[in-house]
C-alpha cells in the first residue's frame, strides 16, 4: 500500500482510483462496507481511501479530550490488511479547512488526485463549516466527471455501527461488544517504552505503551492477545493487560502495560499491537503488594483460561 500525503503532487500511477472518503477511526464494519463499494464500482481501478491527518475534530478541538480509537500508524496498518492499494492521508490544515464544497470536490478529489470514483456515507459532509453534503458530492461528480456512490448506513442490531458506539462499549468494559462492531479486535499499537520497572520485581515484567490521544478504554485488567511486530521476538501471544493509572503507586499518567505469557526476552523500543479481548476486572489499590502479586497470578489464569478458547 503506498500513502500519498500531498494532493498538489501526485505521480501518475496513483490517479484513477476508486476511493473510499472518511475518517476511518476504528476501521469498523460501517468503513469496511463503504469500502468494499469503492472496491467494486471501478473493479479495474485501484482501491484506494481518502483521509486526513490530523482528524479534523483534533484540529478544530485541540483541547477536547482523547477520542480516537486508533492512531495513523494502526489505520494504515489495519487499511493495507483489507487491501486498500492508496491511501490519501492527507494534512488536515487551514487550507484544507477552509475550502469551500466546490473547490474540494475540483481541486482535491479531480484535478489533484484524479480519483475515477467516489464513495460517500448518506450522512457525508464536507468543505468549510461542513456546508456540502452527498447531495452535492453527486453533483459535482457529474459536473467533473468522477463516479459518485452513496453508502448507506450499517446497523448491527439495533444499534448503529459507529465510531461513537464502539467507544461507549470500550468505556463500559465491553470489548467484545466493541469487536462486533469493529469486525475485529480493538487494538492498541504502538512502542515499547521504559517504565518503572516494578513489574519486573514482583516477577511480572510488563510491556509499557503510552495511550495519549486515545480513547481510553475501562480502566482495569485485560485477557489480551498481542502481536510484536518487529525485532527478535516478532510473533503473536497471549497474555493479560492493565490499562490505567496504577493506584497502587500514587498518581500516574494512564498506560498500557502487557504482561506476555510464557515469555522471556526485551521488548523495549519494538512495536507492539494489543488486541483487547475480555475485561476480566477493575482497576484496584491493595492493601499490600502480596495481596496486588496474589490478585496477578488469578488474572493470568483466568487470561489464560479465556484465551486457549478464543
Amino acid at each position: 500500500m503506498r500513502i500519498i500525503r500531498d494532493y498538489q503532487f501526485v505521480e501518475p500511477q496513483d490517479r484513477g482510483a476508486s476511493a473510499a472518503i472518511g475518517n476511518f477511526d476504528g476501521v469498523h464494519l460501517g468503513h469496511q462496507s463503504v469500502i468494499d463499494i469503492a472496491r467494486h464500482a471501478t473493479p479495474d481501478a485501484p482501491l484506494g481511501v481518502l483521509t486526513f491527518e490530523p482528524h479534523p475534530r483534533e484540529y478544530f478541538a485541540p483541547q477536547s479530550p482523547p477520542f480516537r480509537l486508533m492512531g495513523r500508524q494502526a489505520r494504515a496498518s489495519r487499511l493495507e490488511k483489507i487491501g486498500v492499494d492508496l491511501l490519501y492521508e492527507l494534512h488536515f490544515n487551514t487550507a484544507l479547512a477552509t475550502m469551500s464544497p466546490h473547490e474540494f470536490a475540483r481541486d482535491v478529489i479531480s484535478e489533484g488526485l484524479g480519483l475515477a470514483h467516489v464513495v460517500v456515507g448518506e450522512d457525508f459532509r464536507f468543505g468549510q463549516g461542513r456546508s456540502g453534503n452527498s447531495a452535492d458530492m453527486v453533483r459535482f461528480g457529474g459536473e467533473m466527471g468522477f463516479g459518485v456512490t452513496l453508502a448507506p448506513l450499517l446497523g448491527n442490531g439495533d444499534v448503529t455501527v459507529s465510531s461513537t458506539a464502539i467507544r461507549q462499549a470500550l468505556s463500559d468494559g465491553r470489548p467484545r461488544d466493541a469487536a462486533a462492531m469493529l469486525g475485529h479486535w480493538h487494538r492498541i499499537q504502538g512502542r515499547v517504552i521504559t517504565g518503572e520497572q516494578r513489574g519486573r520485581i514482583m516477577g511480572y515484567p510488563t510491556a509499557n505503551m503510552s495511550i495519549d490521544g486515545l480513547h481510553p478504554p475501562a480502566f482495569g485488567v485485560y485477557a489480551v492477545l498481542a502481536d510484536v511486530l518487529d525485532g527478535p521476538h516478532k510473533g503473536s501471544y497471549h497474555g493479560a493487560a492493565s490499562i490505567g493509572v496504577r493506584p497502587m503507586f500514587g498518581e500516574n499518567q494512564a498506560n498500557l502495560e502487557t504482561f506476555l505469557l510464557d515469555f522471556s526476552g526485551d521488548l523495549y523500543g519494538a512495536t507492539l499491537s494489543v488486541a483487547l479481548v475480555d475485561y476480566l476486572r477493575p482497576e484496584l489499590k491493595f492493601d499490600n503488594i502480596e495481596a496486588l502479586i496474589a490478585q496477578m497470578d488469578d488474572d493470568c489464569a483466568q487470561a489464560r483460561a479465556i484465551l486457549a478458547q478464543t
